[in-house]
């Protein structure tokens, strides 16, 4: 009895610590966060504070209103979730479809591109910016959103491919093959097994590809002449150069930046902690409904 007692109090004791350590490294990074979200309320006209002063002479609440009056960040908001939305959506379908062919090659031929991809990640963006920017003068998107978008056609990034092939990597082949023998083709193989069981990685790629696309700002820069074109990233590039000192409204855009990826974090968070059997149950109804289909 008494060690059963010594034993739950030390399993007590791990998880307190383990919370306190997550608890403490979330503090790490949402410090400055605070301190933004503190400062773009400040009136207009002060510095920024160096230290945490709460409100001391009012909170300006003006400063959100007064970012769309100066710029057209409306417009601007509307742009960049279209192109981050887009870029996303494409992204997970290139991503996920190159990482499963990768994953259903044989060895030597997947170590030869998952050395490419790795490549590829080890060359810096500022060597591709001048051939893009030839291909899409030549191809006549300049000035539009698909120059923008076009990138999600090849997955983005490799390491989304990457992402992707390490997470079908896992799943046993036996699975796949059991599904042909069902008379699954490969699409649905992808569709009813592959991607059901890599619904975390799913959510992973699909944050960082929305967020590379909302706060990618030297393509827009780029590919995109007309001011009804630009998206948020150049708008509050343009409010910077507009007023260099006025701290107060550059930091309430950057939290009105922010704020999309913020939510749509929050809410895939929610929607995988709310239902954590939510892909087995994915996995065995579409593969049963394969099965009874064929």
């Amino acid at each position: 009895m008494a060690e059963s007692r010594s034993l739950l109090w030390r399993r007590r004791g791990r998880r307190l610590l383990w919370q306190a350590a997550a608890v403490s490294a979330a503090a790490i990074f949402l410090t400055p966060l605070l301190w933004m979200g503190i400062a773009s309320l400040q009136p207009v006209g002060l510095p920024p504070a160096r230290t945490f002063a709460w409100f001391p002479r009012g909170v300006a609440w003006s400063n959100y209103g007064e970012i769309f009056r100066v710029i057209p960040l409306a417009r601007q908001l509307g742009n960049s979730l279209w192109v981050s939305s887009v870029g996303a959506a494409v992204t997970l379908l290139t991503a996920s479809w190159a990482g499963f062919a990768m994953a259903q090659m044989a060895p030597p031929v997947r170590r030869r591109l998952v050395a490419l991809a790795l490549l590829l990640l080890l060359t810096p963006a500022s060597a591709v910016w001048l051939p893009r920017y030839l291909l899409f003068s030549a191809a006549g998107l300049i000035d539009a959103y698909a120059a923008l978008v076009a990138p999600a056609l090849m997955g983005t990034k490799s390491l989304f491919v990457l992402m992707y092939y390490w997470s079908f990597r896992r799943v046993s082949l036996e699975l796949f093959e059991a599904a042909r023998l069902e008379g699954a083709g490969v699409w649905a193989s992808w569709r009813r097994i592959a991607l059901p069981l890599a619904g975390p990685t799913t959510l992973a790629v699909l944050v960082l590809s929305f967020s590379h696309y909302w706060s990618d700002f030297v393509d827009p820069l780029l590919f995109l002449k007309s001011a009804q074109r630009f998206t948020v990233a150049v708008g509050l590039r343009m409010l910077q150069q507009m007023d260099v000192t006025n701290w107060p409204l550059l930091l309430a855009g950057v939290m009105i930046m922010i704020a999309p990826v913020l939510l749509l974090y929050a809410l895939l968070q929610v929607m995988l902690r709310g239902d954590a059997h939510f892909w087995r149950r994915t996995l065995r109804s579409g593969f049963g409904g394969e099965k009874a289909k064929h």
